[in-house]
């Protein structure tokens, strides 16, 4: 079966796709999401009256570079105050293994990959595979040993993954990897990320200061203006599907 990814865009003024992006994404069933930005006094409803055909035009301009390269493009609308809920809802109604966050670029020369404690390769050389281009040079396997973790167990994390990397075909020279130590594992792979020209990674936990500073993959798309790849690891449960228009 197809992965299926989202991608998110906020409206009614959203920011034009790259073309390389667009191109990335033709081998994967695509659902273009429009997110509308309801003021918190604002009934969601009443906005969705007042704006809708305007949204659905905009969501329909940013869905056609898709439409032109893919054979799988649905799109999605919500008029909601909370965009990551937003996201997380739509992500289980469609099915969704990854959530793209667009970004200008021209090319994709090197990609980061955080790699978390217990590697998980299930999905994510698929999506690492999905920005490799002929011109990337560099894919990173990096992993922040804090908290008291042994180094030797950081670097057995990273070795572990690249060779599953390799055994699912990726070239063993593409492949490096990176380990560094520090408290602050946010930060650091913040920092790493400006190296860089897009990330992959696995979605971490909620955490409650995700909602006053924003996730780790919207901090890492907003400091490094890249495009970002949250792979889900709950794919296929949709336990939580609810009514968009409630949102």
């Amino acid at each position: 079966m197809t992965d299926t990814v989202l991608v998110p865009f906020e409206l009614p003024d959203p920011e034009p796709v790259s073309p390389v992006l667009v191109d990335d994404l033709a081998s994967l069933d695509i659902v273009v999401m429009g997110h509308f930005a309801v003021p918190e006094q604002t009934p969601s409803e009443a906005a969705r009256e007042q704006f809708e055909a305007e949204a659905e035009t905009a969501l329909e301009e940013v869905a056609e570079p898709f439409r032109a390269v893919s054979q799988s493009v649905r799109t999605r609308l919500v008029f909601g105050k909370d965009r990551a809920a937003a996201i997380d809802r739509v992500m289980i109604e469609e099915d969704c293994a990854a959530e793209l966050t667009p970004a200008p670029t021209e090319g994709i020369d090197r990609i980061l990959v955080p790699v978390p404690a217990v590697p998980d390769l299930s999905r994510l050389p698929a999506f690492v595979n999905v920005l490799c281009e002929d011109a990337t040079r560099e894919v990173t396997l990096f992993h922040v040993a804090e908290g008291g973790e042994a180094i030797e167990h950081a670097e057995s994390v990273v070795a572990e993954t690249r060779a599953g990397m390799i055994e699912s075909g990726f070239d063993t020279d593409l492949i490096d990897t990176r380990v560094v130590e520090g408290d602050e594992h946010d930060e650091e792979i913040l920092r790493v990320a400006e190296e860089y020209d897009a990330v992959v990674m696995y979605q971490a936990e909620s955490r409650l200061g995700d909602r006053i500073f924003g996730t780790l993959p919207d901090r890492i798309a907003d400091r490094t203006g890249d495009p970002v790849i949250v792979v889900r690891r709950d794919y296929g449960d949709d336990s939580a599907s609810r009514d968009e228009r409630s949102a």
